[in-house]
């Protein structure tokens, strides 16, 4: 009897010793992650705050409407550069999106073949690329074939960088869905394509949106590519087939200008396209997060219904 009664202290012992190890690794671990977290927040919240403060005073609503003054002048806006941001973002998308999404769909429910391990490899070598190489590949394929700078040179540019980050995010993303959710699927007797889009998209659509919105903000403050396929402009937008102003192109001119007004004018234009990025995120993930509590309710409606 008094085996049993020390053999249970024993045990009650090593218990709280290996809790107590356990709650101390996870305190370590905790205060870790927190540090990681506060270092890569002061950078950040530096820049924001530090263009917060220096462009907040040029903005105004002229500045946002009206195009570019004279030089030096400090008159004039940035309004046909915040046009061109909105239209190259948005025709860079209808490029890059789909077949990113249709990559990434093949690589990671088609892709257990030589073919998908090579495209993947590819995609990830391709996702390195300087920037301004896949400017300079445009402008060889488009802007000298057709003779001149074009929006749609820059769509093309902006589509390269684009496409690569959302194939592999909508890749990994579709992944994490578990394999169960397939072979109910299968069980069903339900087509795999049927499987795919019907069921592992639903499941993985927030990291493919995450995935769309980083590639996004990615191509959103590209210079480099823009230099060489659209150029920029002081007018606004005219045709797909002309050269067209943004707001990466603006600050990069503004900064070059050795004028105080121009310098404020740089910092205005670059708290306008954070806001514009910021908008974008917000606005999709409102959008989404919203369809989806919709979509909850009608469903808990007609449960509800047929219960009655």
């Amino acid at each position: 009897m008094n085996d049993i009664q020390t053999r249970r202290q024993e045990y009650r012992l090593l218990f709280k010793q290996n809790v107590a190890k356990r709650l101390l690794v996870d305190k370590i671990v905790r205060i870790i992650v927190f540090s990681c977290v506060i270092i890569a927040i002061i950078p950040l919240g530096s820049i924001l705050v530090e263009v917060f403060k220096n462009g907040i005073t040029a903005i105004s609503i002229e500045f946002l409407t009206e195009t570019p003054g004279s030089i030096g002048s400090g008159e004039g806006g940035i309004g046909p550069a915040i046009q061109g941001t909105l239209i190259i973002i948005g025709l860079s998308s209808l490029i890059g999106v789909p077949i990113g999404v249709m990559s990434g769909i093949f690589l990671s429910e088609y892709g257990d073949n030589k073919l998908a391990r090579s495209v993947r490899f590819f995609n990830d070598v391709f996702m390195e690329f300087p920037s301004i190489i896949l400017g300079i590949f445009a402008f060889l394929i488009i802007v000298l074939v057709l003779g001149h700078f074009s929006v749609w040179a820059g769509a093309f540019a902006l589509s390269l960088i684009m496409f690569p980050i959302v194939a592999r995010t909508t890749e990994e993303s579709l992944k994490m869905v578990p394999t169960t959710y397939r072979e109910a699927g299968t069980a069903l007797g339900l087509k795999k394509w049927i499987i795919t889009f019907r069921i592992v998209i639903s499941a993985a659509k927030s990291g493919m949106i995450t995935g769309i919105l980083l590639s996004v903000s990615r191509i959103g403050g590209e210079t480099a590519p823009l230099i060489m396929t659209i150029l920029g402009s002081s007018q606004f937008f005219s045709s797909m087939d002309t050269p067209m102003d943004a707001l990466p192109l603006r600050i990069w001119r503004l900064s070059l200008l050795p004028y105080d007004s121009a310098q404020l004018q740089g910092w205005g234009a670059a708290l306008v396209l954070i806001m514009i990025i910021l908008g974008i995120n917000l606005g999709v993930r409102y959008y989404f997060s919203n369809k989806k509590n919709l979509l909850f309710g009608k469903f808990i409606k007609q449960r509800s219904n047929a219960i009655k």
